[in-house]
């Protein structure tokens, strides 16, 4: 019988507790919102997720069940635009509601990073979740900055072997943009 998958978008430090407590027996895998191979969200060099506890997060990243890493070099990469917000709002009331969070939060991407769009983030983990297929994903090794003073926090992804630390988790590097919205449009389009 298949096991748990779990699916956090948020810091990790409850999953760690959890681990601790109960071990990895029933937990099939784990596909996590956080980190970034590049960079960072909160600081220049960590993403929020990870960043607000970073060593519940290495010790998610080396308890044993495989990890899927979903970060911001993922997410980035399918941003609602206007177009597409037409077309969630076109799919009724949850579309719409989902629309108009987009519009608040590409204030923020317009101004940080020149989008007209935003990512939803945690949308991206969770379709991974069900549908692997729509992120192309790298088995690397992934530590967790848990000292450094100017890095606390950073998802350290050894992209290309440059250490003898094995692989420990599946790191997204590519989405099917296209494919995540038309799922997230159908799935929305069935909520009331």
């Amino acid at each position: 019988m298949p096991g748990t998958v779990l699916v956090p978008t948020g810091p990790l430090t409850n999953i760690a507790l959890y681990l601790a407590e109960h071990g990895t027996q029933k937990i099939e895998r784990i596909v996590l919102m956080g980190g970034a191979i590049a960079e960072g969200n909160m600081t220049p060099a960590a993403e929020f997720n990870i960043w607000a506890d970073p060593e519940a997060a290495q010790r998610v990243f080396h308890a044993g069940v495989p990890v899927t890493m979903i970060g911001l070099d993922v997410t980035h990469q399918a941003l609602l635009t206007p177009a597409l917000a037409e077309r969630f709002r076109a799919a009724g009331r949850v579309g719409t509601f989902v629309a108009e969070l987009i519009e608040f939060f590409k204030q923020y991407h317009a101004r940080t990073y020149g989008w007209d769009g935003a990512p939803i983030h945690d949308a991206v983990a969770l379709a991974q979740a069900f549908r692997p297929d729509l992120v192309r994903t790298q088995h690397l090794n992934v530590e967790v900055e848990t000292e450094s003073e100017l890095c606390r926090g950073r998802t350290v992804v050894d992209l290309w072997s440059r250490t003898d630390r094995a692989a420990n988790a599946d790191v997204g590097v590519e989405i099917d943009a296209d494919s995540f919205f038309e799922l997230l449009l159908e799935r929305i389009a069935t909520l009331g």
